[in-house]
């Protein structure tokens, strides 16, 4: 029995930022030359044009929550309590309007529909944490199963699903919701660490949930056909990207070396999830490729003798939201519905994330007008 993702639902939060004037401002923040030379070079070649965050700190004339001056031009480092504090707050309210947004807006379904949430994120904990709040708030039913996967990285979108179409193979009458939020803005580390410059520049605030079921779709919109998914590590690059708790927010690891990584690595994995299913790369006819970063898409592109439009929903999604961790696999697939024909097209996903771990998945792309949702001619002979 096949599963559907039905709807997709994405929300930023309220501030926007330019990339430039981010350029700009951790320029003024440091301290020598050299590290405003790498802090230009960087932001201008990210690929990205505005990011989005739950904090207005870096607006001019705006009260900081949690990033304050020092007095002498720079600003002081939050503790990981006050940064987690400011999660536990914006991310109950961004999850529950984006919950509203995915169950309000799919065809055919109710709030009491919803069996299951799981909730993705690894920016911050609480308890009772978002999906809490999003059946309360929601007035889902109370008896509504809850899980989160924590702490995963910009990957955790495919455990997700992969958990939903399970609950949807064990239960015909499942309706899934999976929220993925990133508040990755509360972890910012102003200093001269090249992996903290690289990380500044990249990671942005958002929130994507999509449902999961295995209902037939209507036909009234497009949707996708969860097909399969794969996980595969590459331990070589398991030093290059990596993810902490420390005393002043979350620690970042991130190698300018990922993309050569995955880019050497990313041919034979596709080729190999695949064969398995007695295809090759010609069969895929879109694709959704995490947007780690520019580098990261140029990699993949090339590594796979991409057509330079065949990552336009990833660049789309870089360039005006910036990298969103989990979140940002499901505005790709958002993004390419838009462009959602009759009938199917295969679809390739992959997303990466710290260890090195990669995660696929295939799926078929439904338009409105989706085959097997008509009589055939020999139903109609039937009739």
């Amino acid at each position: 029995m096949s599963a559907y993702i039905q709807r997709i639902a994405t929300q930023a939060p309220a501030w926007t930022y330019e990339q430039s004037y981010v350029r700009d401002r951790m320029k003024m923040l440091s301290p020598d030359t050299r590290t405003r030379r790498l802090i230009h070079a960087i932001y201008n070649r990210s690929g990205i044009e505005t990011r989005h965050s739950v904090l207005g700190d870096f607006i001019e004339g705006q009260e900081p929550l949690i990033y304050r001056e020092d007095g002498t031009g720079g600003i002081l480092s939050p503790g990981t309590a006050e940064r987690n504090a400011v999660y536990a707050r914006e991310a109950r309210e961004l999850a529950v309007r984006t919950a509203r947004q995915a169950i309000d807006e799919c065809p055919g379904v109710k709030r009491s529909d919803v069996t299951h949430v799981i909730f993705a994120s690894c920016t911050g904990f609480a308890n009772p944490g978002p999906d809490y709040h999003i059946i309360q708030e929601l007035g889902l039913r109370q008896d509504t199963q809850r899980y989160t996967l924590g702490f995963m990285g910009c990957y955790a979108a495919f455990p997700a699903l992969r958990m939903a179409s399970q609950f949807c193979a064990a239960d015909p009458d499942a309706v899934v919701l999976v929220v993925c939020l990133e508040l990755c803005t509360l972890h910012l580390h102003i200093d001269s660490k090249p992996d903290n410059i690289l990380a500044n520049s990249l990671f942005a605030d958002g929130a994507a949930a999509a449902i999961v079921s295995a209902r037939q779709p209507d036909g009234t919109s497009p949707c996708y056909e969860l097909s399969g998914f794969a996980s595969n590590l590459l331990t070589t690059g398991e030093a290059e990207m990596a993810w902490d708790i420390g005393d002043e927010g979350f620690n970042i690891v991130l190698s300018s070396y990922v993309p050569e990584i995955i880019g050497a690595n990313v041919g034979e994995l596709t080729r190999d999830l695949l064969s398995r299913r007695d295809l090759d790369l010609s069969a895929v006819q879109a694709w959704a490729i995490h947007p780690g970063g520019r580098s990261i898409l140029d990699k993949v592109e090339q590594s796979l003798q991409l057509p330079t439009e065949a990552l336009a929903a990833s660049r789309n999604v870089l360039a005006n939201y910036g990298n969103m961790s989990s979140a940002t696999i499901l505005f790709v697939l958002k993004e390419l519905l838009k462009n959602a024909e009759d009938g199917k097209t295969t679809t390739l996903a992959m997303a990466f994330g710290p260890g090195l771990t990669v995660e696929t998945a295939l799926l078929e792309r439904i338009g409105c007008a989706a085959p097997g949702l008509e009589e055939t001619p020999a139903e109609l002979a039937a009739a």
